[in-house]
């Protein structure tokens, strides 16, 4: 067999400026004037809390590399101060584009509709009244200024504005005293002003400033100004044992309290003076400094875009439909014992998956209940059904993923509820992140034990689960059954990962099964056969796949990717990559689902997955990839990935270059996909609700 060609070195696109040109695609429906105000609003806010934990994780991890004595450079061929700099260059472009957004656009148009911004230098009397009551009753007996003398400087809270305040000095030694005012989350950000009609607000750190003299009677302030501090959230954990992890992570909560500081964001307002007296007590450099020319902390939107009314400013509402394949009449294990069920969120309800943990912790003939939390709601009814199940003596099993970066505290409160309730917990695997999306209801019939598994490609959250794309496939298929039994042996346990079935799992067989599957692809086509690829992501980083893609690509394999975020594949290269197209969806809800289709020979292989082909979920989590047998479902799902492909109104195409152009309609024919899965869903629910109308049902009286 002929070795074949070596492909080419700059076959990569950086991963960090792939991430930064997704969140520029949310951006760019901030800047759609085509969308609804209070949408474009939303999408503003989402684009400030991305780039938030960007800053906290990526170029955290960056910085710390770059302190290393080694020197390190990433697929693309770029060095760590490189990569540093060119996210500084292409991030003050969309911090700079935001603000244009927001201040030249989208609050004009607000305020022509009703929703103003009331600044303490233009407001009028009767909002200046309402103001200095709220500050005086609110705000002032709160807030505490603390003097930053020449000692060290405050621990300022990640993420929360603070405001600096310069005073004159009270001896010629010292010219300048400072102080630092946290202002904290126990008082709204949005104070909101009476008004005829609308709403109009004003921001907490503006009427504070506003009122600054009233915390330093007797000295002269010479300056206000807002700032807001990131730290680095990429710090590890050591997970000496299960019993320690707890404490550990506890511990890694505070240090990210206190870790280096890698942006400062602050009024473009500001002096020489005080500037220089935040850099040297916060020891930035100018590169980690970003003046804004607006309101900082641009994710007080959210509360803006969920104001009650103003219906005219907001997408029409798509409530989540009944499957019409769910009968509600009957148990959920009656429905899945029928056959399996497949579920589209958010078009579909996520209610099925939970009222199955709810039966399971009511039912009598319920076993045993496991299950994988990673990422749930605040008052999760899922956690509550778990509790009860335990309480009622039932044996219950939870595998509580602890290092769920920035839900690690609300996890640790789940896990030591559901300890207290009698519910086995379990903290994962050393190591490794438990990402898989797997439940299991270990149930006692008439023809023996059976076993109901729910798979999905999103987490355990009713609350998310009506804002992400994502699916759910419930089975009580045998195969299905006992492989969920050994993943959760294999994982509770710690013993090796058995045979399964049908299963393949991360990190020691997923990666072995999608690159078999692409090379399977790739030797159909060199023998002439038909082949195609198809597979829908959050993120595709990994180099092996890749590299298996570009493999098939040169094969003559069609490819076609659908990918929401980071892509490091390069699409459209001659001889390296023609036949693959990649295209991503941003829209109304979150693209989320995982889903990959091999032709086969014709038999074609549909998979499901929680995992994105990126080296952390393929080496170091676990995760699932699950085959969908059953003909409807995999039918149901091969339609709604082909729609994904036909949008001409939210997707985007990935150039060879690295530029995304948006697809616009051909003759006038709008195809948005998610609305397309929208209506189809409405629609089969009322075919369904038709065929229930006229299909009568005799009453049969009872045998005697």
């Amino acid at each position: 067999m002929n070795k074949p060609e070596p492909l080419p070195e700059n076959r990569f696109f950086n991963r960090e400026l792939s991430w930064l040109e997704f969140n520029q695609r949310v951006l760019d429906h901030a800047d759609d004037e085509n969308n609804p105000a209070l949408e474009r609003l939303k999408f503003l806010a989402i684009t400030s809390s991305n780039l938030d934990e960007f800053f906290m994780v990526r170029v955290g991890g960056l910085i710390l590399q770059s302190r290393r004595p080694e020197s390190f450079t990433d697929p693309s061929g770029r060095s760590t101060a490189e990569q540093l700099s060119a996210i500084r260059t292409r991030y003050r472009k969309m911090v700079d584009d935001q603000y244009r957004i927001l201040l030249e656009d989208i609050e004009p148009t607000l305020q022509a509709h009703g929703i103003a911004r009331v600044t303490m230098s233009e407001a009028g009397e009767q909002h200046q009244k309402t103001v200095r009551s709220v500050f005086q009753t609110l705000i002032q007996p709160v807030l505490s200024p603390q003097i930053v003398s020449s000692g060290e400087f405050p621990l300022v809270q990640v993420l929360n504005i603070q405001l600096c305040v310069r005073l004159k000095g009270l001896t010629e030694e010292t010219p300048w005293d400072y102080a630092i005012i946290p202002l904290g989350r126990a008082v709204g950000r949005v104070v909101t002003l009476p008004t005829e009609g609308g709403y109009a607000y004003a921001l907490l750190e503006d009427v504070v400033a506003h009122h600054i003299d009233e915390f330093f009677n007797g000295r002269e302030v010479a300056e206000c100004i807002a700032f807001r501090v990131t730290r680095n959230a990429d710090i590890a954990i050591q997970e000496d044992s299960a019993r320690d992890l707890m404490v550990g992570m506890e511990e890694l909560l505070e240090s990210r309290r206190t870790s280096g500081c890698v942006r400062l964001e602050i009024d473009e307002r500001v002096s020489e003076e005080m500037l220089q007296f935040l850099s040297d007590k916060m020891d930035l450099c100018d590169q980690n400094i970003t003046s804004m020319r607006g309101p900082l902390d641009l994710t007080y939107l959210f509360q803006l875009a969920g104001l009650k009314g103003f219906s005219a400013l907001r997408d029409p509402h798509w409530a989540p439909q009944h499957s019409p394949e769910i009968d509600p009449a009957e148990s959920m294990f009656d429905n899945i014992a029928q056959r399996d069920l497949l579920l589209l969120h958010p078009y579909e309800q996520f209610d099925p998956v939970v009222r199955l943990i709810q039966e399971a912790a009511e039912d009598p003939d319920v076993l045993a209940i496991k299950q994988v939390l990673y990422r749930t709601s605040r008052n999760s009814p899922i956690v509550a059904a778990l509790m009860r199940a335990a309480e009622r003596g039932k044996y219950v099993t939870a595998i509580v993923e602890l290092k769920a970066r920035f839900d690690e505290a609300r996890n640790i409160e789940w896990a030591r509820e559901m300890e207290a309730s009698g519910v086995q917990v379990v903290y994962g695997v050393r190591g490794l992140k438990t990402h898989a999306k797997i439940c299991i209801v270990v149930r006692r019939e008439t023809q023996g034990i059976a076993r109901y598994v729910h798979f999905g490609t999103g987490n355990y959250n009713e609350a998310t689960a009506a804002l992400y794309g994502d699916v759910s496939m419930m089975t009580c298929n045998e195969e299905f059954g006992a492989d969920a039994t050994n993943f959760f042996n294999s994982v509770i346990g710690a013993s090796q990962p058995q045979q399964f079935h049908q299963l393949s799992m991360a990190p020691t067989s997923l990666r072995t099964r999608v690159l078999s599957l692409i090379e399977n692809e790739t030797r159909r086509r060199a023998q002439g056969q038909r082949a195609v690829i198809v597979a829908k992501m959050n993120a595709l980083v990994d180099n092996t796949i890749i590299d298996a893609l570009y493999r098939a690509s040169q094969a003559g394999v069609k490819i076609k990717l659908n990918i929401r975020g980071i892509c490091c594949l390069k699409p459209g290269v001659p001889g390296l990559s023609e036949n693959i197209e990649v295209t991503s969806i941003i829209d109304r809800f979150l693209e989320h689902a995982r889903i990959a289709y091999f032709h086969h020979g014709g038999d074609e292989a549909v998979f499901i997955s929680s995992a994105d082909w990126m080296p952390r979920n393929l080496d170091r989590r676990v995760e699932l990839f699950v085959p969908v047998q059953d003909t409807a479902c995999r039918q149901k799902l091969l339609q709604s990935l082909d729609t994904y492909f036909q949008d001409n109104v939210n997707a985007w195409q990935l150039g060879p270059d690295g530029v995304y152009t948006r697809k616009t309609p051909t003759k006038g024919k709008r195809f948005r996909a998610q609305e397309v899965l929208y209506n189809t869903v409405v629609a089969e629910v009322k075919k369904a609700e038709h065929v229930r109308r006229t299909h009568f049902e005799t009453h049969q009286a009872e045998p005697k």
